[in-house]
């Protein structure tokens, strides 16, 4: 069987109307937005401050600390309020995907800190939550080595999808539907590349180079948010 039509008309290598927007929570020292369609995700950055407990600081470099979570009323089906296990799962790739570019050399004996919230839920999320949270750090004026793109790229029976939904992500028909969420930073090095599904060796291959081509789109509207704060 074939997966011949998405379900939302898209292409198989399109993603959803993307939107970002930078500054929005005063408080922060740095914030923004990032959005797949309809999942939404901000993030708001604290520091680089000093780190406390003072037994935890390193005199060598920051620490960085990212925790996600989702509002209850962002999905369907109410959410436990709090913290929860796939939460702390995902905020900690997202911390792991983020310290490959954050210059932490530059921040001893500090902490920076990155919440990310998931406002609304059509799948991707952990993905526009790195999107923010890069922008988010930009804001800050975190020391940075580069930036980097995230989006979700499925397999639905023999298909190559970019940004998966919902719907996509439960197809059940025929081989079913494999969500791999992916992170690359410009200059095209893996920082995320998680697997939940199956997929051939040569498929995976065909997915890595989609999602590049993705992220680079994304890298785009990034460069362009953060470049449009600078002119003003």
């Amino acid at each position: 069987m074939s997966y011949t039509k998405r379900v939302d008309g898209r292409k198989f290598d399109e993603t959803r109307e993307m939107e970002a927007k930078i500054g929005i929570i005063k408080n922060a020292d740095g914030s923004a937005m990032f959005r797949f369609g309809d999942t939404i995700a901000i993030a708001a950055v604290y520091g680089p401050k000093p780190m406390h407990p003072q037994h935890l600081q390193n005199p060598r470099k920051g620490v960085l600390r990212c925790n996600y979570d989702m509002l209850s009323f962002s999905v369907p089906e109410r959410k436990r309020p709090g913290p929860n296990r796939r939460g702390q799962e995902i905020g900690k790739v997202s911390e792991w995907a983020l310290s490959s570019i954050v210059d932490l050399d530059a921040y001893p004996n500090t902490v920076v800190d990155v919440h990310i919230m998931v406002l609304q839920a059509n799948a991707s999320t952990r993905c526009a939550g790195i999107n923010a949270a890069v922008l988010a750090l930009a804001s800050a004026g975190v020391s940075m080595k580069e930036l980097v793109s995230s989006v979700s790229i499925g397999k639905i029976d023999d298909k190559i999808v970019v940004d998966l939904i919902k719907d996509e992500e439960d197809y059940e028909d025929g081989e079913g539907a494999t969500d791999i969420p992916m992170a690359f930073t410009k200059s095209g090095k893996i920082c995320l590349l998680q697997l939940d599904g199956k997929i051939r060796p040569e498929e995976l291959k065909e997915a890595i180079k989609i999602g590049k081509k993705a992220c680079k789109e994304i890298y785009e509207l990034q460069k362009k948010v953060l470049k449009s704060v600078g002119d003003k």
